[in-house]
């Protein structure tokens, strides 16, 4: 496929995608964002001792401020991402109740005269993803070209519903694909250059958790100390 063709491919994807996750009723999504919760908070208990950069949900998509809030309360520091100019990476501020948001690109909150911070981690919205690993976004490139710029690269987890698990989008030399994904089913790993289906990290410290399985909070247990 020409790159033309993932293009149109992909914008007729993308629009499908947005289109049924914003069929799900509340009560659904509800039950996919506590599951994705408990995944997060159990998988990557790392989240807590670091700067997490979040993003304001839209349409339908997972909602972090849950987690976020949880967070917080746990030392956490969270932080939305700001556009800062057009086809530029995107920086990060921090943001918790109280921080004024403005409306940005979208109509997306974000957040204004709190300090720029770097993130350990960043929860990164999925519209699709595939076996390998790789995001189809909203199409702007802006997270592409975040990750690249970024001088320490954080931990990248993907957030998206199970039902938008695709074969392959068709990655293009810009893509970058995430470390690992989770949706409500349990957490995926990116190995190689396929992702591994781990499961639901069971309830407890999942550093007890026995090879091969290996969480985010594992791969340098001082990561998130920095």
């Amino acid at each position: 496929m020409t790159p033309e063709g993932v293009y149109a491919w992909r914008k007729s994807l993308r629009r499908q995608l947005i289109e049924a996750r914003n069929a799900l009723d509340p009560e659904t999504l509800t039950r996919f964002r506590e599951s994705i919760d408990r995944h997060l908070a159990r998988g990557f208990p790392g989240l807590a001792r670091g700067v997490l950069a979040l993003c304001w949900p839209y349409k339908g998509e997972y909602d972090a401020r849950f987690l976020a809030r949880a967070l917080r309360a746990a030392g956490a520091v969270t932080a939305l991402p700001v556009v800062v100019a057009p086809k530029s990476p995107l920086a990060f501020r921090e943001w918790h109740p109280g921080v004024r948001l403005e409306s940005g690109v979208l109509g997306i909150p974000y957040p204004v005269g709190s300090r720029e911070v770097a993130p350990d981690a960043v929860l990164v919205p999925l519209v699709g993803f595939d076996d390998a690993g790789y995001r189809l976004g909203y199409g702007g490139g802006y997270f592409d070209r975040t990750l690249e710029a970024l001088e320490r690269k954080p931990v990248v987890v993907g957030v998206a519903y199970e039902s938008a698990h695709l074969g392959t989008i068709h990655p293009q030399p810009h893509d970058i694909p995430m470390d690992w994904i989770v949706t409500e089913r349990g957490i995926y790993r990116r190995d190689g250059v396929r992702l591994e289906f781990l499961g639901a990290p069971p309830e407890g410290d999942a550093s007890a958790l026995a090879s091969p399985v290996c969480y985010a909070g594992e791969v340098d247990p001082g990561y998130f100390e920095g």
